[in-house]
């Protein structure tokens, strides 16, 4: 199994430490007074999403993690599995609700979405950045209501709700940012 030095460590390093998958989401270099030098790492659980903090000397290593990120279509969801497949092998996937967390909110059927794998397993999926959903109910604009950013609530094809200016009416596409889950735009048909 190929493993990372010392030397290697950056932010954005996939590594497997007790068996599981961690994303090195800071990597910070200390070179004390005397002594050996210093890693200290922030590491996330890919599969849980906790944090871990360790301390590397120079010279250490960790395990290289079997990690890949492949492009994979949402088909359906059914009950708490949301069904994936891989656009190159055409091989379908399942994930929980656990699993694929908030992003539930912006899956629609056929969407391309961005899936890691760990040793060939599904553990987490992105949809992409920004994406086209259609208003399916939100209360109307209450005339003369025209003060500055009034939002309200609106429920949107996926079943989510999100919160949208005054002016969007029910039936229009907007634009919502799937990293935040904020409103972008309309979007005209």
């Amino acid at each position: 199994m190929a493993s990372y030095n010392t030397s290697d460590f950056r932010k954005g390093l996939k590594v497997q430490l007790e068996g599981d998958p961690y994303l090195m989401i800071e990597c910070n270099f200390v070179k004390p007074g005397k002594g050996q030098a210093l890693y200290k790492c922030k590491l996330r659980n890919l599969i849980r999403n906790t944090v871990l903090d360790r301390t590397y000397k120079s010279g250490d290593s960790i395990e290289a993690a079997d990690i890949e990120e492949i492009q994979a279509q949402f088909l359906y969801r059914q009950g708490d599995q949301f069904v994936f497949m891989d656009n190159q092998s055409f091989e379908q996937y399942e994930l929980s609700a656990e699993q694929v967390d908030e992003a539930w909110k912006y899956l629609k059927e056929g969407m391309v979405c961005s899936m890691l794998l760990f040793n060939n397993r599904p553990i987490g999926v992105t949809p992409p950045n920004h994406i086209v959903v259609r208003v399916e109910y939100t209360e109307p604009a209450v005339r003369g209501n025209t003060a500055t950013n009034v939002t309200k609530p609106a429920k949107v094809e996926t079943g989510a709700e999100l919160v949208v200016p005054n002016f969007v009416e029910t039936g229009e596409l907007i634009k919502v940012d799937t990293r935040t889950g904020e409103y972008i735009e309309r979007v005209k048909e």
